[in-house]
């Protein structure tokens, strides 16, 4: 396919034909084809698999299954994972093997859900966020507050607005109905639909960390509480240590989400105002596969560093390792097994044990 004329104006981004002109949009070539297929490989490869094991895990636990908070974890494992398929399959496609032969119907649909699989993850960790935001605030009514009823209709809710929001550009809010100007980045979606959708994912970002920021506070009074109120010295220190590696933790968590969002977002905010020449395109094509980077390190942040996705997970691992006929009863003991022994629900989700929203101590 022919390299995009370089004396390109904005009029040309317009769909006043049958035909857009895709090869603006093909600007990966040659080496750089060959890291980015190999590298959205790699990394969606290993997203699968490791937010497919975090989804067992929940869900062939009866009792890990029922809490609110591992509902949420499951919607994210769920979300990164339709991620991690969709996005590696469409963006290979098109960026590796030139796939600009489907209509624009078939484009936007897979843009959609590439769409509705990021949103929903982003809306996830919100909830999951959230879900400590609460925990912090009202620790004593968490459990009458944060119900599993209540969690499942939430991302059914959830889930139902993200479908609804993507697929407006199939069904009618695109350059080519509006007979507009098209992204300089997305081909057949209008500028007015991206910035609404960038609007829209900085203020779940903004939110998460609004949320997380709160709770890193809360943690560092805590720390300051028991200091000022001389405890028992080894639950003193335990419970310390226990706070910093919640603030280490959350700390991961807000960079994390940040450093993989924010280059594609300012890109994204930039196309809207400017023309872009095409290597501001090859650095943002870089750039979106650090959302799915995000997508590959959420089960190591808030999946496997928890002690009953560990635990579950050593007894899978120990029942693969005996012989066939012992492994219902190895599944037997997991699912009656206690799990943490710790009454309040709001516990351990994020990986570093109690965290201090279980314990009752001063908020003012």
């Amino acid at each position: 396919m022919e390299r995009c004329p370089m004396n390109v104006t904005t009029d040309i981004f317009r769909c006043n034909s049958s035909r857009t002109p895709m090869e603006c949009y093909l600007v990966l070539r040659g080496p750089a084809q060959t890291v980015i297929a190999v590298l959205c490989c790699a990394v969606g490869s290993l997203c699968i698999l490791e937010n497919s094991l975090v989804l067992y895990l929940i869900f062939s636990s009866p009792k890990i299954r029922q809490k609110p908070s591992y509902l949420f974890l499951s919607s994210l494992a769920l979300a990164d994972t339709l991620a991690s398929v969709i996005f590696t399959c469409s963006f290979v496609h098109f960026h590796v093997f030139a796939g600009t032969d489907s209509s624009k119907e078939a484009f936007l649909l897979k843009l959609g859900g590439v769409n509705v699989a990021f949103t929903a993850s982003l809306g996830s960790l919100l909830l999951m966020a959230f879900d400590r935001y609460i925990c912090i605030c009202k620790p004593s009514s968490y459990k009458a507050l944060v119900t599993k009823r209540r969690a499942v209709a939430t991302l059914v809710g959830l889930w139902v607005v993200v479908v609804a929001l993507a697929s407006f550009p199939l069904l009618g809010w695109n350059c080519c109905s509006f007979d507009s100007a098209c992204s300089e980045l997305f081909p057949f979606i209008e500028n007015t639909y991206l910035s609404s959708w960038i609007a829209l994912v900085a203020v779940l970002v903004a939110a998460i960390v609004y949320a997380y920021t709160y709770v890193l506070w809360k943690a560092r009074q805590h720390v300051l509480y028991m200091e000022k109120h001389q405890v028992q010295s080894g639950q003193q220190n335990t419970k310390m240590r226990l706070d910093i590696m919640l603030a280490k933790t959350l700390v991961v968590v807000m960079v994390v989400l940040v450093a993989c969002w924010s280059p594609a977002l300012v890109l994204m905010t930039y196309s809207t105002f400017a023309p872009l020449g095409e290597f501001i395109k090859k650095v943002f094509a870089f750039c979106s596969t650090f959302c799915l980077v995000n997508s590959m390190v959420n089960p190591a942040i808030y999946a496997l560093r928890s002690k009953e996705l560990n635990a579950s997970l050593r007894r899978v691992f120990s029942c693969c390792r005996k012989k066939p006929g012992i492994s219902e009863s190895c599944l037997e003991v997991e699912s009656t097994q206690k799990t943490f022994p710790i009454e309040n629900v709001c516990d351990e989700l994020i990986g570093s044990g109690p965290v201090p929203c279980s314990r009752t101590y001063p908020l003012a």
